[in-house]
């Protein structure tokens, strides 16, 4: 026969409700109580229905990950941390991989029995956000917000990073920096080309219109850019790129060209990915706690989750240079 929560309550000596809250991990339950039920239910070899408990809580413990830029090396870094943190807190992380961020795929995540989404590749003019806020589904920003809602997120402050660049490219002669950056519908684009250009500007540095280019944050954008800029009669000693995808396909297009880096041209990246220090490629990076970011955007879509009222918060991760061998003086 088919053991119920009905079964382990009358072994354990508490009420059905309880049962529920107890296997849940429930403050409100006593530890004594939980032991209780646990060795109860072990005994009875029962093991609690997920359907079940969303009847009876009205949430699925389920919980989205969108990603639409499918070819950016950058998120399958994420999906490790986002897992352990979300199981550690009882809820189970569902992938959702689209090609764009439409109607259709707003309808798909709120039919999909969520209790709320990860939106970790946001465009500023994205529909999503908006699609979920009139429906009631909570949703973070991680890594890129929208301007079209305000909500929680958990982003990155690239001002510190982007400084500590600035002031070694200064020291070490660079006047000719150029910029490969992410496209110009998303935060992180447009945030961090501010914040280069600031830091820049403190040294007297500015990057004309010609030192600019732009594209997918993908390895061919970085290619491309570099390609552009070397041909140049007056190439520049150093480029800063988006994010370390960016700068792989930099290094590749600087290699292949057969120019020295760092000796004729320095690449910085951003996002400290785990190839970035890779003995082949040793890249100059700005870095910042990715895991304790990821961690902390599933923390704040379960807050929001469990006490809808909070006021919105925005967590921002400082940024720090990472020397390694791409960053070098000018000759």
């Amino acid at each position: 026969m088919t053991v119920t929560s009905r079964d382990v309550a009358q072994l354990a000596g508490v009420s059905q409700p309880t049962v529920s809250r107890a296997l849940r991990d429930d403050p409100r339950v006593s530890e004594a109580t939980k032991e209780r039920v646990r060795k109860a239910a072990e005994r009875l070899g029962y093991v609690p229905s997920d359907a079940g408990r969303a009847l009876s809580s009205g949430r699925t413990r389920r919980i989205g990950l969108l990603l639409t830029d499918l070819e950016n090396q950058f998120y399958p870094h994420i999906i490790a941390p986002a897992f352990h943190q979300l199981e550690s807190r009882g809820y189970q992380l569902m992938l959702h991989t689209e090609a764009a961020d439409n109607d259709v795929v707003a309808e798909r995540l709120i039919s999909n029995g969520l209790d709320g989404v990860l939106l970790a590749t946001s465009t500023i003019d994205s529909v999503v956000p908006l699609r979920l806020r009139d429906r009631g589904l909570p949703f973070v920003y991680f890594n890129r917000t929208s301007t079209a809602v305000q909500a929680d997120s958990a982003v990155v402050d690239p001002a510190q990073g982007m400084g500590e660049a600035a002031q070694v490219l200064f020291d070490r002669g660079h006047r000719r920096v150029a910029a490969i950056l992410g496209p110009a519908n998303t935060s992180t684009a447009i945030n961090r080309e501010i914040a280069l250009r600031d830091a820049l500007a403190h040294h007297g540095i500015s990057i004309p219109a010609h030192y600019v280019h732009r594209g997918p944050f993908d390895t061919a954008t970085g290619h491309a850019g570099t390609e552009r800029f070397l041909k140049m009669p007056e190439p520049p000693t150093a480029i800063v790129c988006g994010n370390d995808v960016v700068a792989f396909g930099a290094l590749n297009a600087a290699r292949s060209a057969g120019a020295d880096v760092p000796g004729d041209v320095s690449i910085v990246g951003f996002d400290d990915l785990p190839s970035a220090s890779w003995p082949i490629i040793r890249l100059t990076t700005i870095a910042y706690d990715l895991d304790a970011m990821v961690r902390r955007a599933a923390d704040l879509l379960i807050e929001r989750i469990e006490s809808p009222g909070r006021p919105v918060e925005e967590s921002a991760f400082q940024s720090r240079l990472v020397m390694r061998d791409t960053l070098g003086r000018t000759r």
